[in-house]
C-alpha cells in the first residue's frame, strides 16, 4: 500500500471511527440567506460565522462528530478569538473538509435536469485548501426524477464529472466524497426512487473505476430511498431501511469504506428515525453514518435566530440533535 493511499484511509478512518458522523455546514451563501431569512436572520459575513462558531464550538460534540465540511468563506474565516476555522476544528479532534463545487447549472439540451459544475481551476483550488487545513472535499450532483428523466445523458454527465473532481482530490491528498443525489421531493413511488438511485450509483461507481480513484479512499453521501415527500404513500422506517441498504448492496462495492446519508427534505424526526432503522439491519459491507445539515442545524438555527442572548440555549438544541443522530447511527434511538 502507497502512503498516499494510507493517508486517505487515515482521513476515513478519523471521519468515521467509533460511530461518528459529518455535519455538513456547506450551505453556499445563497442557500444559508434563504435559512436565515427564515428565522428573521441578516445573512451577512459575521452572522454566517456567528452561527458557525455557534454549532463548532458546543461542548461535546466531538464525541460524536468526526469532520465538518465547510463552505469556502468559512475556511477563510476565524473564530471570535481569532483562531482560523479549521484550525479551531482540529483543536476538538475533528476534521475539517471542504465543498468545491459551483453548483448544479441546466444540462444543455436536456429540459428540466442539471449538472454540477465546478472543475476548472480545481487542481489549484485543492492545493489552496489544502493549505487552509482541508483534508476532505465533497462533490454534489442532483438528480431530478419526473417524466422521462433522468436521461443516460444526465446521469452520465454528473458521473463522469464527479469521478474527474474524486481523481483530483486524490491527487491533492484529500478524501473526495462523492454525492450523488435522487431529489426525493415529487410524488413517485418507493419503487421508482431505489431504480433511480441505483441507477445513478451504478454509473458513478463505472466512472470512478474508469478514472482510476482508489475506492478505499473515498466516501459516498447519498440518499435514502424513500417514497416522494409528495406522494400518497410514505414508506415507514423498515422499508426505507430495507430498500436503501438493498441499492447499497447491488450498487456500492465493498472496497468502499463508507456510505454516509444526506438528510435531504426529511424532517428531523424521520432522519434519525430512518438512519436508526438502517443501522439494525447491519451489519454492513461499509461503515455507515451521517452527513447532515438541516436536520443538525435546524432547530438551533431557529432558536438562535441572531440573537447573542440565545446561543446557549441554540448550542444546548445543537448538542441534543447531534447526540441523537449519533445514537440512531448506532441503532441505539430508543435508548437515547
Amino acid at each position: 500500500m502507497s502512503v498516499a493511499v494510507r493517508q486517505l484511509e487515515n482521513t476515513v478512518r478519523d471521519l468515521l471511527d467509533g460511530g461518528k458522523g459529518l455535519l455538513a455546514a456547506d450551505e453556499s451563501t445563497g442557500t444559508i440567506t434563504k435559512r436565515f431569512e427564515a428565522v428573521g436572520v441578516a445573512s451577512t459575513e459575521d452572522n454566517r460565522r456567528a452561527f458557525r462558531e455557534l454549532m463548532f464550538s458546543t461542548d461535546d460534540v466531538e464525541r460524536w462528530l468526526g469532520g465538518v465540511i465547510l463552505y469556502d468563506e468559512t475556511i477563510r474565516q476565524s473564530t471570535s478569538d481569532g483562531t482560523p476555522m479549521p484550525g479551531a476544528l482540529v483543536q476538538r479532534g475533528i476534521v475539517p473538509g471542504i465543498k468545491v463545487d459551483r453548483g448544479a447549472m441546466p444540462l444543455a439540451l436536456s429540459p428540466g435536469e442539471k449538472v454540477t459544475e465546478g472543475l476548472d481551476g480545481l487542481r489549484g483550488r485543492f492545493e489552496e485548501y489544502r493549505d487552509l487545513g482541508a483534508r476532505f472535499a465533497k462533490w454534489r450532483a442532483v438528480v431530478e426524477l419526473g417524466d422521462g428523466i433522468p436521461t443516460r445523458a444526465a446521469l452520465t454527465a454528473n458521473a463522469h464529472a464527479m469521478a474527474r473532481y474524486a481523481a483530483l482530490a486524490q491527487e491533492a491528498g484529500l478524501v473526495p466524497i462523492v454525492e450523488p443525489e435522487a431529489i426525493m421531493d415529487g410524488t413517485q413511488s418507493i419503487d421508482r426512487s431505489a431504480e433511480v438511485s441505483g441507477a445513478m450509483l451504478r454509473e458513478l461507481f463505472a466512472q470512478l473505476t474508469d478514472q482510476g480513484v482508489v475506492l478505499e479512499g473515498l466516501l459516498v453521501k447519498t440518499n435514502m430511498v424513500v417514497s416522494g415527500y409528495r406522494g400518497a404513500q410514505q414508506a415507514g422506517p423498515d422499508e426505507v431501511a430495507e430498500r436503501t441498504v438493498q441499492v447499497l448492496r447491488r450498487n456500492v462495492p465493498a472496497a468502499v469504506p463508507g456510505v454516509v446519508f444526506l438528510s435531504g427534505g426529511q424532517t428531523d424526526d424521520q432522519a434519525t428515525r430512518n438512519l436508526d432503522a438502517i443501522a439494525r439491519c447491519g451489519p454492513h459491507p461499509w461503515t455507515v453514518s451521517f452527513s447532515y445539515a438541516r436536520a443538525l442545524q435546524g432547530a438551533a438555527m431557529q432558536a438562535w435566530a441572531g440573537a447573542p442572548d440565545d446561543i446557549t440555549d441554540a448550542q444546548r438544541i445543537f448538542r441534543e440533535r447531534v447526540r441523537l443522530t449519533a445514537a440512531a447511527n448506532r441503532g441505539e434511538l430508543d435508548a437515547a
